[in-house]
């Protein structure tokens, strides 16, 4: 008995051994089963990656850094400012305002104000030679106003520059100089190409220190700023004061944007700095240097800029986009002699969909006065089509051209100093739902604006109590003032770190 269950254990050992064996044949066949015909051979190495080591980069910084550098220049300019005497501390928005002792001579004992005095104020700035004549292209801030403009190439010689022409709105200019020999110049690329993340270089003379380079990325494209005629490449490439006019260059050592200005509450770069694309720096340049001036085209009409999708639907635009004409003006103008009328809704020009005012601004760039448009437009659901030759819009809008036009140019500038424009949809969303007035972009020094304390940035709601709702409005109310009047400012500020406005009542005299 004992042998025989010897032997059935050994067979079910047996048994079991083959049975796992069975198992493991089994699970293996299916394997290669599921394998591709080859699976047998050996797997291919992965490929290696190459990562550039901080010396190649540098490097490359480095040979940009020298292929542009020679085409870069420092601008310096002299204006002569002509003011009254004042008291210091006058002026400057909010803080104690003393009495000019001339003043209340003149108000009370009719005794005559003194002279008016004379100040130099200079001013640095840069620019890149873009023509080896010595055309140079800067920033319109840098050069505007100025009685002398010295420029200063990378050799260090020194030449006297006059201005071409300026451009406000782009805020662009073009200088010549005559170095009597041809000059390095700069190479433009297409600022189209340029993606979130691109390397830049920023070229210029920040605080005066002549050619100074800084390195940073594409930090936004297509970014709004307070024109409507463009929108800014922003940099996280570090741009100071001094750095407006220079090169923003990508690494291929080309020129992709014009720096301008930078986001800071401080006054110094905070890693927020703004560039006008070349592709729009090279259609002013072009302009600027065949005609002196920019024309841009318009059609007649006055857009509303805040439009919900409701409203729009509720006019016959099922998708919700397009643009609603507001007002067509002036009479006899180009969208009233195509037969526009208020409350139609464009959606489209020459083919190109118009979803929002801002798709109609870049076309109007591209287009000269005198050309023919096809505009799409809906009238009460229905879709009909207008041929209307593009008017000059300097001649159109005669009246906020004049606003516009900058210091010593618009007739509200003659008197007080001030260039603005009209309220952007991001500042009125900003100020409220029932936001009026006009943006302040410069106050010249010296000028009526200077001496109550007005500054870039404020929001003038009231010119001597009554409401400025449009640049239009403001050259014709300060048309109406008379030497030795006093002015009435009541303007809006925001108040850094706060996240709210104040208002003020800010004044002056004129002269």
């Amino acid at each position: 008995m004992k042998g025989d269950e010897e032997t059935m254990n050994a067979n079910k050992i047996i048994a079991a051994g083959a049975i796992a064996a069975a198992l493991v044949v089994g699970q293996v066949a299916g394997r290669l089963m599921d394998q591709p015909l080859d699976a047998g051979a050996a797997p291919p190495a992965p490929a290696t990656l190459n990562v550039p080591t901080a010396a190649e980069l540098s490097s490359r910084f480095s040979e940009v850094s020298d292929a542009v550098d020679r085409a870069v220049v420092n601008i310096n300019t002299e204006t002569l400012v002509r003011h009254r005497f004042r008291m210091p501390g006058r002026g400057g928005g909010g803080r104690q305002q003393f009495q000019d002792p001339f003043d209340f001579f003149h108000r009370y004992f009719g005794g005559d104000l003194p002279p008016a005095r004379s100040q130099k104020r200079e001013s640095l700035g840069s620019g890149f030679v873009v023509d080896p004549k010595g055309y140079i292209l800067t920033n319109h801030h840098v050069v505007n106003g100025a009685d002398k403009i010295q420029v200063e190439l990378a050799s260090g010689e020194e030449f006297a520059a006059k201005t071409v022409g300026s451009d406000s709105y782009t805020d662009l200019a073009v200088i010549e100089i005559d170095a009597g020999k041809p000059l390095e110049v700069a190479r433009l690329g297409n600022s189209d190409g340029m993606r979130r993340g691109d390397w830049v270089l920023a070229i210029g003379s920040p605080f005066g220190l002549e050619r100074t380079v800084t390195a940073g990325i594409i930090s936004a494209t297509a970014r709004p700023g307070r024109s409507q005629w463009h929108r800014f490449l922003q940099t996280d490439a570090a741009i100071n004061r001094g750095n407006s006019g220079g090169p923003l260059v990508n690494l291929a050592g080309e020129v992709i944007g014009v720096n301008t200005s930078i986001l800071s509450t401080s006054g110094d770069n905070s890693g927020v700095g703004f560039a006008v694309p070349s592709n729009t720096a090279i259609q002013v340049y072009n302009q600027l240097v065949k005609h002196g001036r920019v024309t841009r085209g318009a059609l007649g009409i006055s857009m509303q800029t805040e439009a919900s999708p409701q409203a729009l639907r509720a006019l016959g635009a099922t998708d919700g986009k397009g643009v609603i004409v507001q007002q067509v003006r002036p009479k006899d103008g180009p969208a009233d002699r195509a037969g526009l009328q208020p409350g139609d809704v464009v959606v489209g020009i020459n083919g190109r969909k118009i979803g929002e005012p801002a798709d109609i601004f870049p076309l109007l760039s591209e287009t000269a006065p005198g050309e023919t448009v096809e505009i799409e437009y809906l009238r009460d659901g229905e879709k009909r089509t207008a041929r209307l030759t593009v008017g000059d819009r300097s001649e159109v809008f005669a009246g906020e051209q004049a606003a516009q036009s900058g210091p010593g140019q618009g007739s509200d500038s003659l008197k007080l100093g001030l260039r603005v424009q009209e309220l952007s949809p991001q500042w009125k969303r900003q100020l409220g739902d029932k936001a009026a007035g006009v943006l302040i972009l410069e106050v010249e020094p010296g000028s009526v604006a200077d001496d109550a304390g007005l500054r870039p940035g404020d929001v003038l709601l009231e010119l001597n109590k009554t409401a400025v709702a449009s640049p239009a409005r403001l050259a014709g109310l300060s048309g109406e003032l008379q030497p030795g009047s006093d002015v009435l400012f009541l303007v809006k500020r925001g108040q850094p770190g706060a996240g709210e406005a104040v208002t003020l009542y800010l004044a002056a005299t004129l002269p």
